[in-house]
């Protein structure tokens, strides 16, 4: 490993931790948490790429809109919305996820009069800012320093890990170690689909929809709809 690539891991890695803390010790607000996490977003690959100049020409391709794979990640986008939908209405009478609402309003302050909005940001901003960090930069900007196999690995473990601490009180641990498990398997899915099509906006789509389903939810536990 070089420099570049710890750098990656380590700021990778660094953030999780911090949001992690945010979330499970000093649990903000979410309007609060919200502008810290977009900073971080941010900052961290800018900064990488500030220093390594040459590296962006290569990364910035990924933002580069094209229509090979884009349906394909709609339909599949769909099937995630239904899986994810199907899952919670076989399970909702084995575990308990009216806990996740009571927590979502306990530790950041999100309640049925607000929660419109925040499924707003989650779905379409937060979605494409975490493909973006995950992906773009955690995945195919550190597979340029590392195998491919340990960048797929480490990518979606440092995503799942980025979850924990919104998670945790939200569900027992059978429940938690599930969603982890769901959380790796869908960050490697993710990794593919950029990998494959050479943008980022193949996993967008794709995560927009699960967070769709997540947030539909949501609104069920918040008596929303």
């Amino acid at each position: 490993m070089n420099k570049k690539s710890v750098y990656i891991m380590a700021s990778m890695l660094a953030f999780s931790i911090m949001v992690n803390l945010l979330d499970a010790v000093f649990h903000p607000n979410y309007f609060v948490k919200v502008p810290i996490k977009i900073v971080f977003f941010l900052a961290l690959p800018i900064l990488f790429f500030a220093v390594n100049k040459t590296e962006f020409s290569e990364f910035k391709k990924l933002f580069v809109f094209k229509k090979r794979g884009i349906l394909k990640s709609l339909l599949l986008g769909a099937a995630v919305y239904a899986v994810i939908m199907g899952a919670y209405f076989l399970l909702r009478n084995i575990i308990d996820f009216s806990r996740a609402a009571q927590s979502l309003t306990d530790g950041m302050g999100i309640t049925a009069g607000n929660f419109i909005y925040v499924s707003l940001y989650i779905s379409l901003m937060n979605s494409f800012l975490e493909e973006f960090f995950f992906r773009g930069y955690g995945f195919i900007a550190l597979k340029k320093y590392t195998s491919r196999k340990f960048a797929y690995i480490f990518s979606s473990g440092v995503f799942a890990l980025y979850h924990i601490g919104m998670l945790i009180g939200m569900f027992n641990l059978g429940a938690l170690l599930l969603l982890l498990f769901g959380l790796i398997a869908g960050g490697c899915i993710f990794n593919y689909l950029n990998e494959k099509n050479g943008n980022i906006y193949s996993s967008w789509f794709v995560h927009m929809f699960a967070n769709f389903a997540i947030n539909t939810i949501g609104m069920i536990l918040f008596g929303v709809i």
